[in-house]
């Protein structure tokens, strides 16, 4: 940022008064332009013992797999963000269920929430961003070319989980998280 968004005066970085981090401050008008992390909201669509992923159209990552999942929009709750995002990128309509996994990502400036989602019908499509959409066994996912560590990791949680009946009756599930490393490509 170079330019305060009030008054387009020049801005600078300093510690405003009451504050412990460097932030953007414009001098002219005084206001403070705070910095946040970007919400990437997600689903883990399920259709049976199949999870839907899609193959990405675009970069970071162009042609390796994921969940369905992008930034979440102003205006929407991350779990109906979820929904939105799984339709865009896989044509999928899915019911949102609970918080499966919370991924921070500081050095993208990124938190990744997935939610569990079932999919009532066999049917998805891929949309613009993504270059197909398939339906995956677990020893058929194409672990080699999973896109991001945040994915990777929810898959794997999800079916070490469904491994150990933890999705079945009233199993009580925690929401699991973890942070990425700078080292691990997103």
């Amino acid at each position: 940022m170079k330019f305060c968004s009030n008054c387009a005066a020049p801005i600078t970085i300093r510690i405003p008064a009451d504050d412990t981090r460097e932030r953007h401050v414009c001098e002219s008008c005084g206001s403070v332009h705070y910095q946040n992390p970007r919400n990437v909201v997600g689903s883990i669509p399920v259709y049976g013992d199949q999870v839907l992923l899609c193959r990405r159209a675009i970069e970071p990552r162009l042609g390796y797999w994921t969940l369905p999942a992008g930034f979440m929009e102003l205006g929407e709750s991350t779990s109906a963000g979820a929904a939105r995002e799984t339709f865009e990128e896989a044509g999928a309509l899915v019911e949102i269920g609970p918080l499966y996994s919370l991924l921070n990502v500081p050095h993208a400036e990124q938190v990744h929430l997935f939610y569990l989602a079932d999919m009532s019908t066999p049917h998805f499509v891929a949309g613009e961003e993504s270059l197909e959409v398939a339906l995956f066994d677990e020893n058929d996912i194409p672990w080699a070319e999973i896109a991001f560590p945040t994915v990777k990791q929810t898959l794997e949680w999800f079916f070490a989980d469904r491994a150990a009946g933890l999705f079945e009756g009233s199993a009580e599930l925690n929401v699991r998280s973890r942070d990425i490393s700078r080292g691990e490509k997103i």
